[in-house]
């Protein structure tokens, strides 16, 4: 009897993860990838010599799927934790943040809103069935805990700043998983405590590549998928690449579900209306390599009026790179986070380099532009999905109507956070999908 043949269209860590499970399965298994490399949005690339991610990734302590995944591979040792600082840059000062300590010294908010931020951190921290939450929207939510005059100090430029127009489209669930998630990821009330592959998620990657190849898989770079076909019934018949036809039992879609009603023109309209329906918010991410770092913070939010982006990520306060912290190149993120339609997404990536190393003074009055030793950008369009509330019902399932075809991304991960750990769950549970 011959294997069930199954195409998994893209090879970031969710594609990847589900063609594993289905190997396992005895499936036949071809992945096929646009990019020239494996990874998606955790692909590694060579930044003045450096091996670094294009975009930012980190590890949190309730990231039980990842752990299970690097048990299984054989990885456990290859994670390492760092405890990481936070910083708060309001009213054209850094403050510390992310400590009791911190929030008590915060002159930004009175004592009664200091009380009500950490009973909503600490309410939020235990909140196990989110239903509730995605039903009404977030900054309602903020408000109700916090009162207006603290949203608009510690949250209101954040939310213009990532969704501008959209800000209000945003449900409670979705940012109260991003709270209890790095709330939780603590080694005790005063020291947050966050993770990383010695080698960045190229060394996860790499040894999913193995393992899928040793067990008959085959990964196919530079070779996108520009059609599912069916036979006139409403099953899958096959994938057209390059202009030629390839017959298959399965299609696995990981890519942007945005491209599916194009892929699949045999899609009922409905259901493609339903696709439709979901929005993202694209992201231009500039890394920068300085000389010294930038602060002793991993990362930094950012609520003043001078300054348009939400926030800076220093990787390499979290990520040693060979290094040790603290001596050496820093890295620094900057991710301007906006909807197409704004004025500013049509700029060149030097003008969102600029603009970044522009702000960096401000941040840290010693910075010399002299600091900078490289620097990059990054687009990607589909980068930030917008959950608005009743979003879990907005989703429509993996299993579509077209028999054989399934699909997901990263609006699948709500209400949780995007992160390795979502796309090795969200690819597991493709994967069942496919054989249940």
């Amino acid at each position: 009897m011959n294997a069930t043949k199954t195409a998994v269209i893209g090879a970031g860590p969710m594609g990847l993860i589900c063609a594993l499970d289905l190997l396992k399965a005895g499936h036949e298994v071809d992945i096929h990838e646009r990019d020239d490399r494996i990874g998606g949005m955790s692909a590694h690339f060579d930044f003045d010599g450096l091996a670094i991610e294009r975009y930012y990734h980190f590890i949190c302590k309730t990231d039980q799927p990842l752990f299970d995944l690097l048990a299984e591979l054989g990885l456990s040792d290859k994670l390492r934790w760092t405890d990481t600082k936070m910083g708060f840059y309001w009213n054209g000062r850094l403050y510390k943040w992310g400590t009791p300590q911190a929030l008590l010294g915060f002159p930004g908010l009175s004592l009664a809103e200091k009380f009500r931020y950490a009973l909503q951190v600490m309410k939020t921290k235990s909140v196990r069935d989110w239903s509730a939450l995605d039903k009404i929207g977030a900054l309602p939510w903020l408000k109700s805990w916090l009162g207006e005059r603290a949203y608009k100090v510690l949250w209101e430029r954040l939310f213009h700043l990532k969704f501008y127009e959209l800000s209000d489209q945003l449900s409670a669930a979705w940012l109260g998983t991003r709270i209890k998630r790095v709330a939780l990821s603590r080694r005790d009330l005063f020291h947050e405590s966050l993770g990383y592959l010695d080698g960045g998620s190229v060394t996860l990657l790499d040894t999913l590549r193995e393992r899928i190849e040793a067990l008959g898989g085959r990964i196919h770079l530079r070779s996108g998928v520009d059609r599912v076909t069916t036979d006139g019934a409403g099953k899958v018949r096959g994938i057209v690449v390059a202009g030629t036809e390839r017959a298959v039992d399965n299609v696995v879609s990981t890519a942007p579900i945005q491209y599916v009603p194009a892929l699949v023109p045999d899609l009922p309209d409905a259901f493609a209306a339903r696709i439709r329906a979901i929005r993202n918010i694209p992201v231009a991410c500039v890394i920068l390599k300085l000389k010294r770092p930038l602060s002793e913070n991993f990362w930094m939010n950012i609520c003043d009026e001078s300054i348009e982006i939400p926030g800076v990520i220093e990787y390499s306060n979290l990520n040693a790179l060979g290094k040790s912290r603290g001596a050496g190149p820093a890295i620094v993120y900057a991710p301007f986070y906006m909807p197409k339609t704004h004025p500013k997404y049509a700029r060149d990536n030097q003008a969102f380099i600029d603009e970044t190393i522009g702000y960096l003074a401000r941040l840290n009055p010693q910075f010399q532009p002299g600091w900078v030793l490289a620097a990059h950008c990054h687009r990607y369009d589909f980068a930030q999905t917008i959950c608005p509330p009743g979003f879990t019902a907005m989703l429509p399932p993996m299993k579509t109507p077209v028999a054989g075809f399934y699909m997901a991304d990263t609006s699948y991960y709500y209400p949780e956070d995007r992160s390795i750990c979502e796309s090795v769950k969200t690819g597991r549970e493709l994967a069942r999908a496919v054989l249940g």
